[in-house]
């Protein structure tokens, strides 16, 4: 298990966000984006591109992940969404689906001629065979998850598969957002970047790319 991120070469970082969000909630911090890019360009070698993935319910008119979102795009961050199915379950509650999946892998196979080394912040094993796809291509992929949580949120085939695995407790001091909600965003205003992802939101189905920097 690696202690940090640090890579040679180009590298390219995808957030599942859905799994970032869950992961540190049950290492009880809230994640700062604008600590987290900061970090992320200071232990690359050369960063070339950072996705965040987000599955968005278009039925409702806010959500406090609204905020987030917006800003994630303004500011360095590769936003891709996809609109998610909101359904009740059979007790009655209310549920939202919003596999990122398929485009994160997609993404991930795209990239791989173009860089050295990609981080992923994913414990999900279904990632197993992408890793394994863009490792033949001569990347190096580091998993960032947790074995802390109970259970743990790291699947072991992707854990035995990846080059590295990082604990995301351990690097966490570096962008862990602050107590005070007003300081925490980038431009000193009020902006809560937690949020319950079952709620829904209006946000369009969009895909951010950006320039990629080579």
């Amino acid at each position: 298990m690696a202690s940090g991120l640090k890579t040679i070469g180009k590298t390219c970082v995808f957030i599942d966000g859905s799994s970032l969000y869950s992961t540190s909630r049950n290492l009880n911090f809230d994640v700062d984006y604008k600590k987290l890019l900061e970090y992320l360009e200071r232990e690359t070698g050369s960063l070339v591109r950072t996705y965040y993935y987000a599955a968005i319910v278009d039925t409702e008119d806010y959500s406090p992940l609204k905020p987030l979102t917006d800003w994630l795009s303004y500011n360095g961050y590769s936003l891709v969404t996809k609109t998610a199915r909101e359904f009740t379950d059979a007790t009655g509650k209310r549920r939202v689906k919003g596999n990122m999946d398929i485009e994160i892998a997609i993404d991930m196979m795209e990239m791989a001629p173009h860089v050295d080394n990609m981080i992923i912040f994913t414990g999900d094993s279904d990632f197993r065979r992408a890793v394994e796809a863009v490792q033949r291509q001569g990347v190096s992929v580091t998993a960032v998850s947790s074995r802390e949580t109970s259970p743990p949120l790291i699947g072991d085939d992707l854990r035995r598969q990846v080059d590295h695995f990082v604990e995301l407790h351990d690097i966490s001091k570096h962008f862990i957002r602050a107590t005070d909600k007003r300081d925490s965003h980038p431009n000193g205003r009020y902006n809560d970047t937690s949020f319950d992802r079952s709620e829904a939101q209006v946000l369009p189905a969009s895909r951010n790319s950006g320039p990629i920097r080579m």
